[in-house]
């Protein structure tokens, strides 16, 4: 284990994050909030740690898999110890669980939260809502990423982009890694803006206007309102929001290759496709379910459209009260969050492209059965699959139906509720 290398980027982290941090400090300066020292002070404690960590110097600068899942675990747990100390020190949530609680979901873009939602807006400076809502800007992409674009290249960190991969797999767009995690955060900056400015646009103060970008792009779901989008009441708010929340869903490669100027085949991506097939399903299915509910086309179509897109896409937001829908729309809803948004977007879930390769190798092991002197070798996106791959999706899909089973079942011993309630919100991990 190259435990220099290792405190070197942990170090580097920290500093990045001191710096990230004051753009709340410049929201308190402006709305003359007494918040200045919830952030002063774990700055002042992530430079004092990550200053001397980041000068260590390694003669082997070397990185492998291991040190790449080690680096990632420490950095999410660092991350979100000092990220919960602004919540403590401002008292808007004093406990230290609570507190850390609420930054982890802001980072892991997960979006439970332990605030009361009826008053949320009210009762927290905006100073602090602003940095609980960035953490779901800065996470949606991966902390570790945004270090790789911005700092200059630390040995072969591959394999730390690896780990942090929201696919099935991971690919380099150019011929340096660095290169590839600039172009992506130019893509994820460029969205957030012009999705800002449209809701700008729209009538939306700057501040809000920010803060939903800011959750909409990380498909976090974090709202300065309780009751989230349909606070503002609007066709216009959320048409642009569901639309944002399905482009934040698509996988990020298919956008650069729309900027080098290859539309076809990114239009024509395997997974793309997909995406845009399910969601179609969706909205139309649960638009004709639900007629009888709203009585207009209209409404059912623009419920359906924005609901479908926020679950797929892990986001979260709502825009109106789903529990009152008929069963088969409620199932649909549960289904797609079991499915999430493509690999290589900003989304949680399975990914559509774990869902596309393990339904082809469901198949191609029943052809196998049936006919075992054929060969047989599964495609993704016309071409074929590396078995490693294939491997590691059904691992991950194996591990991941066991950690929702058994969180399910401890979530169980303390609640005295339906216990397929917990399953919902498990599925978004």
């Amino acid at each position: 284990m190259n435990y220099k290398v290792i405190l070197n980027l942990l170090g580097r982290v920290l500093i990045v994050m001191a710096l990230l941090m004051c753009l709340p400090i410049a929201v308190a300066i402006y709305y003359g909030e007494q918040t200045l020292l919830a952030f002063i002070i774990p700055i002042a404690g992530m430079l004092c740690i990550g200053v001397p960590l980041s000068l260590l110097k390694a003669k082997d600068k070397s990185l492998y898999a291991k040190e790449g899942f080690v680096i990632v675990a420490l950095v999410w747990i660092l991350i979100s110890v000092f990220g919960s100390i602004p919540f403590m020190i401002s008292r808007t949530i004093p406990n230290f669980f609570d507190a850390f609680f609420e930054t982890v979901s802001g980072f892991t873009t997960t979006g439970a939260t332990i605030l009361s939602l009826s008053n949320t807006e009210i009762s927290m400076p905006k100073s602090v809502m602003f940095w609980r809502i960035f953490t779901h800007w800065i996470g949606g992409m991966g902390v570790l990423v945004f270090l790789i674009a911005l700092l200059p290249s630390k040995g072969d960190i591959m394999h730390v982009y690896r780990a942090e991969s929201p696919g099935p797999s991971s690919s380099k767009l150019v011929s340096k890694i660095k290169n590839t995690a600039m172009i992506l955060y130019c893509i994820y900056l460029v969205l957030t803006v012009a999705m800002m400015l449209m809701l700008y646009l729209g009538g939306m103060n700057f501040y809000e206007s920010m803060l939903t970008a800011f959750s909409t792009a990380g498909t976090g779901g974090f709202s300065a309102y309780g009751d989230s989008i349909m606070h503002y009441n609007s066709v216009y708010v959320e048409t642009v929001v569901a639309t944002f929340m399905m482009l934040f869903g698509v996988n990020f490669n298919m956008y650069y290759l729309i900027l080098i100027g290859k539309l076809s085949k990114g239009i024509k991506s395997e997974e793309f496709l997909t995406y845009l097939a399910i969601i179609f399903l969706a909205v139309l299915t649960i638009s004709i379910n639900v007629l009888n509910v709203t009585g207009n086309f209209f409404t059912s179509l623009r419920q359906a459209y924005f609901q479908v897109t926020s679950i797929m896409s892990t986001t979260g937001f709502v825009s109106v009260n789903f529990d009152g829908w008929p069963a088969l729309s409620k199932g649909i809803i549960l289904f797609l969050t079991v499915i999430g948004a493509s690999g290589g977007s900003t989304g949680g879930g399975m990914k559509v492209s774990r869902l596309i390769i393990l339904t082809k190798s469901s198949a191609k092991d029943i052809r196998s059965n049936l006919r075992s002197r054929s060969v047989n070798c599964l495609m993704f996106e016309k071409e074929p699959l590396d078995r490693t791959v294939e491997r590691n999706v059904r691992t991950y899909f194996i591990l991941w139906v066991a950690i929702v089973v058994a969180s399910s079942l401890i979530l169980s011993l303390d609640s005295f509720g339906d216990f397929y309630t917990h399953l919902p919100a498990l599925s978004l991990v």
